[in-house]
């Protein structure tokens, strides 16, 4: 899969602020969470191969984040429902974020057009998010690669 994306936000910019419901259907915004490192990963659909990859090694890696104080919030323009039949299916133990109305994918800049086998088409690059104490990126990673991502995002906290 080809993935060409111009990311808008730089390192050292302030996260632009957001709320949505998660699977279970609590209100979440970025601002709950002030004062602690906040994992902001954006990923195509629940339940697909590569996603899947992503979501369990952050849950099999999830007692270390806790334990460095980072919160992990899953974004993808899935809806509430299918987010809930994820977490279950996988038993994440953090929130998902339905971003329907591509709101929050659109605020990062990770919306964009992406090809698969000859196809372009509008979609979710796989981008993660290091978002400071403070509000502002720490870190970010513009192609994500699943298998060793979680080791990459530890590292930075």
């Amino acid at each position: 899969m080809a993935t060409t994306l111009a990311l808008k936000l730089k390192e050292g910019d302030r996260a632009p602020a957001f709320s949505a419901a998660t699977q279970a259907g609590a209100n979440v915004s970025l601002s709950d969470f002030t004062g602690r490192n906040v994992v902001l990963y954006f990923y195509p659909k629940d339940d697909t191969p590569g996603c899947t990859k992503e979501a369990c090694a952050f849950r099999d890696h999830f007692a270390e984040f806790a334990r460095k104080g980072a919160v992990i919030l899953g974004v993808s323009v899935d809806p509430v429902k299918s987010h809930d039949k994820f977490v279950q299916k996988y038993q994440l133990p953090f929130p998902l974020l339905a971003d329907a109305d591509r709101r929050i994918v659109t605020a990062y800049g990770v919306w964009g057009e992406k090809s698969f086998m000859g196809r372009t088409y509008q979609g979710t690059h796989r981008v993660t998010f290091l978002i400071g104490p403070d509000g502002r990126i720490k870190k970010i990673w513009p192609q994500v690669k699943p298998e060793a991502h979680v080791e990459e995002v530890l590292a930075a906290l």
